[in-house]
């Protein structure tokens, strides 16, 4: 069990023992659905555990020239990349850094794929199979008028060089999810099938999450794959790889009562180191803390920025909160450090890794000169 008292704060922590958990469930559906299973950096771009990563996954994928070059300098492979959209200005550093690029619209196919085919680059398009079980609009690439993929009216025939196509539209879903998709799938774009080489179903796939069905998932993908044997299946989760594999540890610096509510106040924000919260919005777990049960008034988590409604909560704790006591959040490393901001400036949170032979190892901090440098 990791000491959070000897933990710098504010600090995100990776544990590798829980990393190497969410790893050996992969690995089993790599192997027993005979698929390429691959990192999303945009759930987690931590490169410090990239060779851990690579020795179980078939590769990266990225969302922007950015991420391609991390991928190709840090992964040590080509990567997998789709962007909504592509520049004559990063469309060079692209090429250099990739091996698959898929493209949104067929406009930006036909204006940038020649140059990759040049290259023998592989090119795929994305597509919109017009479903989705993502409830909440933000997350939601299916939903009407969605500017992501092309849908099958706009799709009369595959453009020269194509060969594969792209379809993401689950978030922390289900093997049930991913069938209802696959027949989506096979309804409106099922003639184009045997004229591609891969498919990939994008991520959203949180085969690591206790209650994800890994034999429902991989006899799923196996039937599949006897239908379309000829298809390389590409799965890109993001989630799944960091699934509750750490911790973002903050400090109570000052505990505010006004109206009834009590706020402990952090050193960290929601706004700026854990914008989920708020945007999906979702309540995250506390070590030590339990929700409320009815009638019970507990914490607010208060973040430091002057954002009025950073604050997240309530929790309920077994003993009265204190001035310098440590606050543990729950599965933070997965879509929080890939999101954060320095907005006002606040202090951004280390970077931790809780070691298997129990060494706590900062991988980097963060100062004012960081914050400096993003500025003008």
């Amino acid at each position: 069990m990791i000491d959070f008292k000897q933990i710098p704060s504010p600090s995100y922590v990776l544990d590798e023992q829980l990393l190497d958990r969410n790893l050996a469930v992969i690995d089993r559906v790599r192997r027993e659905a005979g698929v390429e299973i691959i990192v999303a950096l945009k759930a987690c771009a931590m490169w410090s555990i990239f060779p851990e990563l690579a020795r179980h996954s078939d590769g990266a994928t990225a969302s922007s020239a950015a991420e391609a070059r991390l991928v190709f300098e840090e992964y040590g492979r080509a990567a997998h990349t789709y962007a909504p959209v592509y520049t004559d200005r990063d469309f060079g550093e692209i090429l250099r850094c990739s091996d698959h690029i898929t493209f949104n619209s067929l406009a930006q196919y036909e204006r940038f794929a020649p140059q990759a085919l040049l290259r023998g680059i592989s090119c795929g398009l994305r597509i919109n199979p017009q479903y989705s079980p993502v409830e909440t609009d933000l997350y939601n690439p299916c939903v009407a008028g969605s500017r992501l993929g092309v849908t099958a009216d706009e799709l009369s025939e595959l453009p020269a060089g194509l060969e594969g196509l792209h379809f993401h539209v689950l978030c922390e879903s289900r093997p049930e999810h991913l069938a209802l998709a696959l027949d989506a799938v096979e309804r409106h774009f099922g003639p184009y099938l045997d004229r591609i080489a891969w498919l990939n179903l994008g991520g959203g796939h949180l085969m690591t999450h206790a209650d994800y069905d890994c034999d429902a998932l991989i006899a799923l993908l196996r039937a599949f794959k006897a239908r379309h044997p000829h298809l390389r299946l590409i799965l890109e989760p993001g989630s799944a790889f960091t699934w509750r594999t750490g911790y973002l540890v903050a400090t109570v610096e000052d505990l505010v009562v006004n109206g009834g509510v009590r706020t402990a106040m952090l050193d960290v924000s929601f706004a700026c180191h854990m914008p989920d919260c708020l945007e999906m919005p979702y309540k995250p777990a506390i070590v030590g803390a339990r929700d409320p049960e009815a009638g019970e008034r507990g914490w607010r988590m208060g973040g430091n920025s002057c954002l009025a409604g950073d604050y997240c909560g309530e929790w309920i704790f077994d003993h009265e909160l204190r001035v310098g006591e440590r606050i543990v959040f729950e599965d933070m490393i997965h879509y929080t450090m890939v999101k954060t901001t320095m907005f006002n400036g606040v202090a951004h949170p280390s970077i931790v890794i809780a070691r298997r032979d129990g060494r706590i190892e900062v991988v980097r901090t963060f100062g004012y000169e960081d914050y400096k440098t993003r500025m003008s």
